[in-house]
């Protein structure tokens, strides 16, 4: 069969996404994106070669209409349930069958069937196979549905061969699932279970060598571990780090924030390459803390846990939830004083949003309080419920009013200064040298970006000019944060 898997776009029917990173890449003057879903490599690795594939990502290309499969898989998030079911919708119309999986499929189900041919619930490994099967002989069910999560190390490691690798900034790899924590607002724990899984040590490295390759054209590949706690496993996480030390890989990942109380993992963590740590703040109250279930937090003095963690040379992005039950006026204000105590560089901040399978959404739902089930505004950056103590226009203007503040030019300057004053990046720098080449493209590009009306980026690149030769900056994370600056006042 010819099969065709496809990613629908990454952003919603209002506009930009806080993470569409087609704003960094117009900063780097790049079609890149910053990385895929690994959806389609996993579906790639399940499929029999016989089979001819191609991936179409619509963050980095168009589908290709003319070309005619068999059958065609779409991977869905809550965000662009509406994309995916255009398009499932427009190749049925061809007599093309298709197939939706992903967390809004296996959530709604009897609504994704009124766009497709058949949906997967749940995780693909255990009944990928069987779809395929029933599709050579024309008897496509309406629903596979898997049994218990699947055991990762008994199917095969996801595989890229069939991706545009060059179009993407980053690498995603996951080396485990599923979470023990069973917060309110999230799905995680529902889709893939509170049970930790994990892959062996060899096949995270067959999947690292497969991401390295035998391309030399740059000194480090950039990984984001998609774990969604990796340290949950800490013996595991700790074979991980030291087996990624032979690897020269410069990586990211999500942790909890108990990670600042184990120095050993963290010593490993910074030898091996990781540079960041995203982890889930959501909140400095602590009624919304224990409202949305995250007692993790309640047992750590934030302030100090981060100082920790940036210590040990690694940067702690912490994301925040704005509109919980406990949020009022003056919560905007607290957010912004504490983003600024704690010099946090790149905190991303949502709005409260009830995905479908999330216990907020069910409570939401009860107590009718769920505005419109319109998934494109379900984007972290939409009001779609009612919040308890605030009025929808108040937490959407609060909302932007942080991120302006947190995201203005002269905040970022600040932030950068407390980074350059503690020698952060010089310590990592004598490490990993930027290459000259790069610099200097970078200079070219910045010095490009002076003419321009806005005033304020332009007074930040003249004083950003003079450190770029000081081995004392990163040009990725000045890159990102002017094109979150672009995001808050385009807002």
């Amino acid at each position: 069969m010819k099969i065709a898997f496809i990613i629908p776009k990454n952003s919603s029917d209002t506009g930009k996404s806080f993470y569409d990173y087609s704003y960094y890449s117009k900063f780097l003057l790049s079609k890149k994106y910053f990385s895929y879903l690994l959806a389609a490599p996993t579906l790639l690795a399940l499929t029999p070669p016989e089979h001819e594939v191609r991936v179409f990502d619509e963050n980095i290309e168009d589908i290709d209409y003319n070309w005619i499969p068999d059958l065609v898989g779409i991977t869905v998030r809550t965000m662009f349930a509406n994309r995916a079911y255009r398009i499932s919708e427009t190749f049925r119309k061809r007599g093309i069958k298709t197939v939706l999986g992903g967390i809004h499929p296996s959530m709604r189900t009897e609504e994704a069937l009124g766009h497709c041919d058949s949906v997967v619930v749940g995780e693909a490994e255990q009944v990928w196979s069987s779809l395929l099967q029933d599709a050579q002989k024309g008897d496509l069910k309406k629903i596979y549905r898997a049994g218990e999560n699947a055991d990762l190390t008994s199917f095969p490691v996801p595989v890229r061969h069939a991706l545009s690798k060059n179009r993407y900034f980053a690498d995603i790899i996951q080396t485990t699932k599923g979470c023990p924590f069973h917060c309110e607002f999230c799905s995680v724990h529902a889709f893939d279970g509170r049970k930790i899984r994990n892959r062996t040590i060899e096949q995270v490295l067959t999947e690292i060598r497969d991401v390295v390759g035998t391309d030399a054209t740059y000194k480090k590949r950039s990984i984001f571990f998609a774990d969604d706690n990796i340290i949950a496993n800490r013996k595991f996480a700790k074979e991980v780090f030291t087996a990624l030390k032979d690897y020269n890989l410069n990586w990211s990942c999500q942790a909890s924030i108990n990670i600042s109380k184990e120095d050993e993992l963290l010593r490993l963590m910074k030898d091996s390459g990781c540079g960041a740590i995203l982890i889930g703040l959501e909140s400095v109250s602590r009624e919304n803390l224990s409202s949305m279930d995250k007692g993790v937090n309640l047992k750590h003095d934030y302030i100090k846990s981060i100082e920790k963690i940036q210590s040990h040379g690694i940067l702690v992005h912490g994301s925040f939830i704005l509109g919980y039950d406990f949020d009022t006026l003056s919560s905007f204000d607290e957010l912004i004083d504490f983003l600024n105590e704690t010099h946090l560089l790149m905190p991303l901040i949502n709005i409260l949003t009830p995905f479908p399978g999330t216990r907020l959404f069910d409570r939401m739902e009860e107590e009718g309080r769920i505005l419109h089930k319109d998934w494109s505004k379900y984007d972290a950056k939409s009001v779609v419920f009612s919040p308890s103590l605030l009025t929808p226009d108040e937490l959407l203007e609060g909302h932007r009013r942080v991120i302006r503040e947190i995201y203005s030019f002269d905040s970022i300057y600040k932030k950068l200064n407390y980074y350059w004053d503690i020698d952060f990046w010089k310590r990592s720098n004598e490490e990993d040298p930027v290459k000259f080449k790069f610099l200097l493209l970078f200079a070219l590009r910045l010095c490009s970006l002076l003419f321009s009306t806005n005033l304020k980026r332009s007074k930040f690149i003249l004083k950003i000019l003079p450190r770029l030769f000081s081995k004392r900056v990163r040009v990725s994370t000045i890159l990102t944060l002017m094109a979150y600056n672009d995001y808050a006042y385009m807002s």
